[in-house]
């Protein structure tokens, strides 16, 4: 009896490296990791629903989140099972990548603000301009 892709029994079930799952990221060749199993959508690729961009962005990471996300439905989930053909070795996926956000330069009292700055630069000159005014003018002979 020969066993079908997706019907593979338990004993028979490969484990892939995540190494090994990364490189299928293509139209023609598009493998994806939910739930910690390995599923080969390329046949899928032209009825997907949402379309192949959708596939191919989740190619390259754990894309179980993407998948929970949607909101599949339950005939989305069993259809899953004729492209399932293995298992991934969850200690080859690299960890998720955490947002950080990018450090702000903590508050420095003793820095200038912007504003003062400006208002230096239009008082100064029009102060040295009055003192000119004010020197020629009490120094004038009359």
């Amino acid at each position: 009896m020969a066993v079908g892709r997706g019907k593979q029994m338990a004993s028979e079930k490969k484990v892939f490296h995540f190494e090994e799952v990364a490189v299928h990221n293509k139209t023609k060749d598009c493998w994806l990791v939910i739930s910690g199993k390995v599923y080969d959508v390329t046949p899928f690729m032209d009825d997907h629903p949402g379309g192949d961009e959708v596939l191919l962005s989740a190619t390259g990471k754990d894309a179980t989140n993407d998948f929970e996300d949607v909101g599949h439905s339950d005939s989305a989930r069993e259809m899953m099972s004729k492209y399932l053909i293995g298992e991934i070795d969850a200690s080859t996926v690299p960890a998720k990548r955490v947002y950080v956000p990018p450090q702000q330069a903590a508050y420095n009292h003793d820095k200038t603000p912007e504003f003062v700055i400006k208002i230096l630069q239009f008082l100064v000159p029009l102060l040295i301009l009055g003192l000119a005014f004010g020197v020629r003018h009490f120094t004038k002979k009359e």
